[in-house]
């Protein structure tokens, strides 16, 4: 069955620093820490959520991708897959700046 955009879009506490993470209110829906960019691995293609692994993903670097901006991309702790993912700049719980800035690029 199909899950629409709103059922994903949804708070969650993080798996790295248990911080509450509000849901995204700039019309994406958030996958990612805003204090500690830490995310889940839980797709498989983006937005899938088809991933079996739902183990952490730790924040790696930065890309810049064409008509997305940059990205940050995550790396699963488990079983290495690499995810880049939108930075969250908007909205109720933007992601940590200086945290972002201080990522390599990739």
């Amino acid at each position: 069955m199909a899950r629409s955009r709103r059922a994903e879009n949804t708070g969650f506490v993080c798996v790295h620093c248990a911080a509450d993470v509000p849901a995204n209110t700039d019309g994406h829906y958030r996958n990612h820490c805003p204090s500690c960019l830490w995310s889940l691995h839980v797709d498989d293609l983006p937005g899938d959520r088809a991933s079996e692994c739902r183990q952490p993903m730790e924040p790696i670097g930065l890309v810049e991708k064409s008509g997305k901006g940059w990205q940050v991309v995550h790396r699963c702790t488990a079983c290495g897959h690499r995810q880049p993912n939108r930075l969250v700049r908007d909205g109720d719980a933007p992601d940590d700046l200086d945290l972002v800035l201080s990522l390599p690029w990739l």
